[in-house]
């Protein structure tokens, strides 16, 4: 039996970390669903790769670390962290220059050694915050 943190663990290294966008196809079925989409992502593993596309084009030098993995049966929780420097539109926000450091999570079930159901949680919010698009909040 494949270890599926090991595989999630690649998937961040490989199509993520070191932009190979292609390789999404080795770790993802085609028919891949993502339970909570990103605005306007199209499906399957065109509309992830779509997606990760966006991301590397609005943040070149994004990194992912995973802090944490848990694993049970054929589902993996993955809580990272990724940081990046926003130098391309995301979202419609125009390049700001400004670093960001967003945390989250995604909890992935595979079939067979590749993702087929991914659902993400990440601090949307705070990334926005960070780019100046909402203000901070108050001080405590």
């Amino acid at each position: 039996m494949q270890d599926n943190s090991a595989i999630i663990r690649g998937f961040i290294e490989e199509t993520i970390n070191q932009g190979q966008i292609d390789s999404a196809a080795r770790f993802v079925w085609e028919d891949v669903v993502e339970q909570v989409p990103f605005p306007g992502q199209g499906p399957g593993v065109e509309g992830l790769k779509d997606v990760l596309r966006g991301l590397r084009a609005a943040f070149p030098d994004m990194h992912w670390s995973i802090e944490e993995q848990i694993a049970e049966g054929d589902k993996v929780l993955t809580r990272f962290e990724w940081t990046g420097t926003h130098r391309g539109e995301f979202f419609g926000v125009p390049a700001t220059g400004r670093p960001v450091k967003v945390w989250g999570m995604v909890i992935d079930r595979l079939e067979e050694g590749r993702i087929k159901e991914t659902r993400i949680i990440m601090d949307a919010l705070g990334m926005m915050m960070q780019l100046g698009v909402f203000p901070p909040g108050p001080k405590a």
